[in-house]
């Protein structure tokens, strides 16, 4: 659809032709189509004439929804190049929507084959006149709810109580929603549509909820009403965390992520399994097993809470869930009760295993082909000589090797795992791991506020005693044990591997030595890493990376997709780019993206 919106003469028309061009505008269905100049041989007068009989190569007006090609949108011409018979003696009509100075809709199939028109020529002397009634052509539905039929009661494109397409002097919209009213049909009605802003019942905020500039952000109602906004309980609750729920979220890959997590190194630990799942290293809060009975295990952790868990170190032996009454207050000391089965977090880590799924238990004959498991050990696994001392500690990437059903002390069916690991990054309790892990500063890492709140606790404790609080402190074997030495920027230094492929990236040269200078650890490295190379136009880490003269860098294929335009610019800074084909993959700026963040690049 379009309208005239300027004419002009044509100067350059001859005598006997029209001497006016008309600017022509497109109203749908895309109203960002650039404006079009025709002269009067390419107006056409009104299609009425419905062809019931039609050819191959046949030029003819038809209905197109470009967007939705299922749906009814507006009309066009369009060349038939192909005719065939359908199911039910209906025809297939096949051919290109034809758009002058926009751009051809080739192999287009209709969806309104019935509905072909003539398309009209200027002075056709057989051309009727236009004093009849015509029938109007359907256009793009207003409302899918109604069809925009008139006599259909719609709450969605009308009033939304009443649904009577009447009165439409008497409406009102809500400025937030839009959404449509009788100002009779309101509670309580309004006498005359008013002149300031509408808002309905549902987008109008209460005065009292709203948080005036400089003020505190007040309870919710469900929240006031709870036992713990009353009582008067001197219970530290909040500092705890058995009930507390994560402040951030992964999400640097997938939550069903498969291997090592960017940027989470091996030997990394948390004070709390929180701190552990806000990483990504593994999701859950409570349960030892993260994953889909459908596709697999990704995560799993060692608490040592079944009898007969053997821990080796690069192999143990690991016991499935379930099969113990957790009802009430039975978590921590429930014993087991029940089989336990083949199913949900079990089946989940059985997957894993590189052998057909087998309810009676498997072997994997090559244990390294099957799926990647990261495990964490946790401190309560008591009787394991590698759990760590306080916490939980990611530990690497293990496989099952096999898992089986066996009787349990009790009498009952347990499944057992035996996991080995198959790391490369040495293991955290050995000589080269815990080297590993002084060289890459990986302290145990506190909920934030943490320490500052023992610190405060303690405090506060000493000042209610007989001795000098300076006296107390300096005695407090907690005091500096608790308090984490304050990393200053430009201890950190870079692992061996990473130092020497990120000295070959001479192209980025200087902006590695300043991350390098302005890290505290490896942690604080990575994230910088990541937000000083982003990708401008995938906001990601570039994938096969190119590096611009003015020292951005960005994906290969975002690269071809930005100067396909024909504008030869940095995305980034926009300076301008004379050799635009001699741009290559930086490898040697991949190759320390992919030791930086093994599992980002898995894919």
């Amino acid at each position: 659809m379009a309208e005239i919106v300027s004419i002009e003469l044509d100067e350059s028309a001859k005598p006997s032709s029209h001497p006016y061009k008309y600017t022509v505008k497109y109203t749908a269905p895309d109203e960002d189509l650039p404006d079009v100049l025709l002269d009067s041989t390419e107006l056409m007068p009104r299609c009425v004439r419905m062809l019931s009989v039609v050819n191959v190569d046949d030029v003819v007006l038809v209905n197109y929804n470009p967007k939705e090609n299922k749906k009814r949108g507006f009309w066009f011409k369009f060349l038939i190049t192909s005719l065939k018979s359908g199911r039910g003696g209906s025809n297939v009509v096949e051919g290109d929507i034809l758009r002058p100075n926009v751009g051809d809709i080739e192999d287009v199939v209709l969806q309104f084959p019935k509905e072909l028109y003539r398309l009209e020529r200027p002075n056709d002397k057989n051309r009727p006149p236009y004093d009849f009634d015509v029938d109007v052509r359907l256009n793009v539905l207003e409302c899918d709810e109604c069809s925009d039929q008139p006599s259909v009661q719609c709450k969605s494109c009308c009033c939304s109580v009443c649904g009577i397409k009447e009165d439409s002097k008497q409406a009102i919209l809500c400025d937030e929603c839009e959404t449509a009213f009788h100002i009779y049909c309101l509670e309580p009605p309004l006498s005359e549509i008013p002149e300031d802003d509408y808002y309905c019942v549902d987008c109008k905020h209460d005065i009292d909820d709203v948080v005036l500039a400089g003020k505190k952000l007040r309870e919710s109602k469900k929240k006031a009403k709870m036992a713990s906004a009353t009582s008067t309980t001197n219970r530290d609750w909040g500092s705890g965390m058995a009930c507390a729920g994560r402040t951030k979220q992964c999400t640097i890959v997938d939550t069903k992520h498969w291997g090592p997590i960017p940027g989470v190194e091996v030997g990394s630990s948390w004070l709390y399994r929180l701190g552990a799942s806000e990483a990504g290293a593994h999701r859950p809060h409570v349960a030892g097993i993260h994953g889909g009975q459908n596709e697999g295990a990704y995560s799993i952790v060692l608490s040592g809470g079944y009898e007969g868990d053997i821990d080796n170190g690069d192999d143990f032996i690991y016991t499935g869930s379930g099969g113990r009454d957790l009802d009430g207050n039975k978590r921590t000391n429930s014993v087991q009760s029940k089989d336990q089965t083949l199913t949900a977090s079990n089946l989940a880590l059985a997957r894993n295993c590189n052998h057909p799924l087998n309810k009676s238990g498997a072997e994997a004959h090559d244990w390294c082909g099957g799926k990647p498991v990261r495990v964490l050990r946790s401190y309560k696994s008591r009787h394991s000589k590698y759990a760590p001392v306080a916490g939980v500690r990611y530990d690497g990437i293990y496989k099952v090797v096999k898992y089986w059903p066996e009787k349990g002390e009790l009498g009952f069916i347990l499944w057992r795992y035996m996991l080995r690991r198959d790391d490369e990054t040495p293991a955290p309790w050995t000589k080269e791991g815990k080297k590993r892990i002084e060289l890459l500063d990986l302290t145990m890492q506190y909920p934030e506020g943490y320490l500052e709140n023992q610190l405060k606790k303690q405090e506060e404790k000493n000042s209610k005693s007989t001795k000098r609080k300076s006296e107390v402190l300096s005695e407090s074997p907690n005091a500096k044990e608790n308090r984490s030495p304050k990393k200053m920027k430009g201890d950190y230094k870079l692992p061996d591997d990473v130092y020497y492929l990120i000295k070959k990236d001479v192209l980025n040269k200087s902006q590695w030595r300043d991350l390098e200078a302005e890290s505290e650890d490896h942690t604080d490295f990575l994230q910088r890493v990541e937000s000083k190379f982003l990708c401008v136009c995938c906001l990601e880490l570039p994938r096969q990376p190119v590096t611009l003269p003015c020292a951005h860098n960005l994906c290969r294929e975002c690269m071809r997709r930005s100067f396909s335009c024909g504008d030869y610019r940095c995305p980034t800074c926009r300076a301008k780019l004379d050799n635009k084909d001699t741009f290559g993959v930086n490898d040697r700026f991949a190759s320390a993206l992919k030791i930086l963040f093994p599992g980002r690049f898995s894919k």
